[in-house]
C-alpha cells in the first residue's frame, strides 16, 4: 500500500506555470491523478482530473489519461490550473427549487449563471446562491464547489442536482460515472437534421488550437468516446427543435455533436459563430426587430436518477425558459412546422 508523503511542492506556485515531478520509489502502479493530489493538496481531485483530461499533464513527455499508473523514475509534468479560492461567499440570489429532501435538492438553473467559481466568475454563481440558501451542503467537490455533483454550461438552463451530504454526493457521482442517470435536453438548432432520429457516435477531445473549445478527434490522446441520441420534434425552414439524450458526459458534448452534423445549437457563440438572433433573422428575413435569443438555445429539461439513500427512482423536469419558449411560439405562429403542434410540456416517449 502506498504511503502518503509530505507535500513536496510550494503553494505559492502560479497558475499556468509548468511543474515537473519525479515519481519517488514506492509508488508503483499509482494512478496519476492520485499522485498529483498528494503533491498539490490545495487543489481538489476534480480540478486535477480536469487538468489531465485537458491534456495539461504528461508523463515522460506523453499526454496520459487519469487512469494511467505511474512508475518510479518517471517525470510527471503539469501545467497548474488556477488555484481554488475559499468557499464562495453566500449571495442572496433567487433560485428555483424543483425538488428537495434531507439529502439533495434539484435546481432549475437559469441561463447565464456559472455553476461554481472560476477564473473571471467569482461572484453570481450557483455555488454562492446555494451557500446562502442551504445550511448543509456536501464537501466532496472541495471548498469552491459545495454540493455540486455535476455541472451545466453557463448559458445552458435547466435541471441540476445538488447533494446536501457527502454520502449522497458520492452515490450520485457513481451514478453519473456509471451512466445510470438519464438526462434529456431540448435544443433549437440552426439547420435541420435530415433524419428524424439518430445516434451520433464520435469521439471528443480538446480542440487543436482553440483552448476553450472541444472537437471531434479520433485517435487523439485527449479523445474519449461520446454518444448522443437525438429526435426531431419540429422542423421549420432553417431551424429545428430537438430532444437530445446524451449517453456519455463529455465537455460540450451536445454542442460539439450537433455542430458535427451541421446543425449547431442556435446562438451558441463557440460552435455556431453567433451569440444572438433577431426576430427578422429567425423568421428567415433580414436583420432587424427585437433580439429573440441572446444565449445558446439548450435546456436540460429532465433528469432521472435513483435516490442516493433510498434507491427509489427520482424524475425531475424543468419547464422551458421564457426565451426559448418565445422563440418556438414565434416560429409556430409564422412558420408552420412540419410535425404536429408542440405539447405544452414538450414530452415525447423515450426511444425503445
Amino acid at each position: 500500500m502506498n504511503q502518503r508523503v509530505p507535500c513536496s511542492t510550494d503553494e505559492r506556485l502560479r497558475a499556468g506555470e509548468p511543474v515537473e515531478l519525479v515519481v519517488e520509489p514506492g509508488r508503483e502502479e499509482q494512478r496519476v491523478d492520485l499522485f498529483l493530489a498528494e503533491h498539490f493538496r490545495w487543489y481538489s481531485r476534480t480540478q486535477l482530473r480536469q487538468a489531465v483530461v485537458a491534456g495539461q499533464v504528461t508523463v515522460d513527455g506523453k499526454v496520459v489519461k487519469c487512469s494511467f499508473r505511474v512508475r518510479p523514475g518517471q517525470r510527471v509534468r503539469i501545467v497548474l490550473p488556477e488555484k481554488p479560492r475559499e468557499t464562495p461567499a453566500a449571495e442572496n440570489i433567487p433560485i428555483e427549487v424543483l425538488y428537495e429532501d434531507e439529502d439533495l435538492v434539484v435546481i432549475n438553473k437559469p441561463a447565464g449563471m456559472v455553476v461554481h467559481p472560476a477564473r473571471g466568475h467569482w461572484t453570481g454563481t450557483l455555488a454562492g446562491a446555494l451557500t446562502y440558501h442551504f445550511s448543509q451542503l456536501s464537501t466532496v467537490g472541495g471548498p469552491t464547489r459545495p454540493g455540486i455533483v455535476h455541472r451545466l454550461d453557463r448559458d445552458t438552463s435547466g435541471v441540476i442536482v445538488v447533494a446536501k451530504n457527502d454520502q449522497a454526493h458520492m452515490a450520485l457521482t457513481a451514478q453519473f460515472q456509471d451512466r445510470k442517470t438519464k438526462k434529456e435536453y431540448l435544443a433549437l438548432t440552426w439547420g435541420c437534421p435530415d433524419r428524424d432520429r439518430d445516434l451520433i457516435d464520435a469521439p471528443i477531445g480538446v480542440h487543436p488550437y482553440q483552448r476553450e473549445k472541444m472537437a471531434i478527434r479520433a485517435q487523439h490522446p485527449t479523445s474519449r468516446d461520446a454518444q448522443t441520441f437525438y429526435e426531431v420534434l419540429r422542423r421549420w425552414e432553417r431551424v429545428a427543435l430537438l430532444r437530445v439524450v446524451p449517453y456519455t458526459g463529455r465537455t460540450h458534448q451536445i454542442r460539439v455533436h450537433l455542430e458535427h452534423i451541421g446543425c449547431p445549437v442556435l446562438c451558441d457563440r463557440l460552435y455556431s459563430g453567433r451569440a444572438q438572433i433577431t426576430e427578422g433573422e429567425l423568421l428567415g428575413g433580414a436583420e432587424g426587430g427585437p433580439v429573440i435569443l441572446a444565449r445558446q438555445a439548450l435546456h436540460a429539461s429532465r433528469l432521472e436518477f435513483a435516490h442516493p439513500m433510498r434507491g427509489t427512482p427520482v424524475s425531475v423536469e424543468a419547464p422551458l425558459p421564457d426565451d426559448i419558449r418565445r422563440a418556438i411560439q414565434l416560429l409556430e405562429h409564422t412558420r408552420p412546422p412540419q410535425l404536429p403542434p408542440l405539447a405544452d410540456n414538450c414530452r415525447i416517449p423515450s426511444p425503445r
